[in-house]
């Protein structure tokens, strides 16, 4: 055989620790250049596209679309040096979970067509074929065991070692081993026949119950919905952020009408800003004036940052993302209402690049277009602050004139509601902050706005 070129599970992310298979952009066979786009995986952020590091072809991919939980360092795929037989390549002995499932036995060759392999896949004729990896076929043939009542949980439909010696344990315990439930769902991928049974076999105990498609909900029945690793990951950040951060809050209301006067006037010139532009720019220019606030904690000690640079919350069906608006207080309403919709069609296509949300000093969270009024975010460490933006209300107050008469006369206003970090930013200081905030959202035509 051909010795190969490893391609291994790369680390896409800070935190990532394995990732999901979703598509292979090259074939076996195809050739690979330095810098070519060869699959896109899953992180616990986002779907990022791994390009090839080597040259050569693509010989063998080892870990198919679909695969869920790769973890780091594992083999993905082997390439092979151009000019050479790609369909000769090696598969090294240590190839990982996926690849312990030897090619699925045709003979290697044409020239000598083995007899054997046909038959010993077949087990017991009239039953369907289950592929076994070589591990598992040895415990069946030593203690006659027959695998086809199992959903095996191999990459592919593959009959893995230790679906074999789960078998072998119930046969000791005498228990048969149609009764369990199937939880593990197979990969994504094309269900294998050994997987048929499985589907069509309802209705089949199991507990608790679980809800057939088509009939009427039993009692107690339930649809169990994986995480994703981006699930999870916000799982844990979220949870790490309530339960180790003392969030302190803090509500004020601003009067938004002047601002939007000046996006009426921004439009006739055909300059198209949303209030939330102005909020990002208003509070830029806010920590610009006070940088005691634009600030991260690190478990020792507090860090005040040089850059303004502000995460955007954007709800995506993959989960929440914060991308990046660099430098805010420096950019016009302009360029902040460019990046902002740019990045946020970037977060909902799943195509932000790893800088583009990573870091930031200070988030903001807009749930004004949903019709929340006000509401508590959860502050997304190391940051010390989020700014959480209800909608714009109308309501009636009372103000006086120059001679001292009052009038009713109506407003539009818009709570924000800071959290903080109460070991860094003090309630005092979040006052001072949330009052210089108002000012500057109420007149707007303070905050240099090219």
């Amino acid at each position: 055989g051909t010795p190969g070129i490893k391609v291994l599970m790369p680390a896409l992310s800070p935190t990532m620790e394995e990732g999901n298979i979703v598509k292979w952009l090259k074939k076996e066979g195809d050739t690979v250049n330095v810098g070519d786009a060869l699959c896109e995986i899953e992180t616990d952020k986002a779907v990022v596209t791994m390009e090839s590091s080597e040259e050569g072809i693509l010989a063998k991919i080892l870990v198919e679309e679909g695969s869920k939980n790769v973890r780091l360092g594992s083999l993905i795929g082997l390439l092979v040096e151009e000019g050479q037989d790609w369909k000769q390549v090696e598969i090294p002995a240590d190839a990982g979970v996926p690849s312990s499932v030897a090619p699925p036995a045709p003979a290697p060759a044409p020239a000598a067509p083995s007899v054997s392999a046909p038959p010993k896949l077949q087990h017991q004729p009239g039953k369907l074929q289950v592929r076994l990896s070589p591990a598992a076929r040895n415990i069946l043939e030593t203690h006659g065991l027959d695998p086809s009542n199992v959903t095996p949980t191999g990459p592919r439909g593959i009959f893995t070692k230790e679906d074999a010696l789960k078998l072998l344990q119930e046969k000791q315990k005498g228990k048969p081993s149609e009764l369990k439930p199937v939880v593990s769902p197979a990969p994504a991928s094309v269900p294998s026949p050994s997987q048929a049974p499985a589907m069509t076999s309802y209705p089949r105990p199991a507990i608790p119950p679980v809800s057939t498609p088509g009939q009427p909900a039993a009692l107690g029945t339930f649809t169990e919905i994986p995480a994703s690793n981006i699930r999870r990951v916000i799982a844990k950040r979220l949870t790490e952020s309530k339960t180790t951060i003392p969030h302190a809050y803090a509500a004020a209301d601003c009067a938004i009408d002047a601002v939007l006067k000046l996006r009426k006037e921004l439009a006739k010139d055909d300059i198209k800003v949303s209030v939330n532009d102005f909020i990002i720019k208003a509070t830029a220019v806010t920590l610009k004036q006070m940088p005691d606030v634009n600030v991260t904690w690190d478990g020792e000690a507090c860090r005040r940052l040089q850059s303004i640079d502000i995460s955007i919350a954007v709800a995506t069906d993959r989960g929440l993302i914060t991308p990046i608006i660099k430098d805010a207080a420096a950019k016009g309403i302009k360029e902040i209402a460019a990046s902002a919709k740019a990045l946020a069609k970037k977060a909902r296509d799943g195509k932000l690049l790893p800088e583009e949300y990573q870091g930031g000093s200070f988030s903001i969270s807009n749930l004004g277009m949903f019709g929340i009024s006000g509401f508590t975010a959860v502050i997304n460490p190391p940051q010390a602050c989020i700014l959480a933006v209800g909608r714009a209300r109308p309501e009636l107050r009372i103000v006086e004139d120059e001679e001292g008469n009052e009038k009713l006369e109506q407003h539009q206003l818009m709570t924000v509601t800071l959290s903080s970090d109460g070991r860094v930013v003090d309630d005092e200081l979040a006052s001072k902050f949330l009052e210089t905030l108002k000012a500057n959202i109420e007149n707007p035509m303070r905050l240099a706005l090219n």
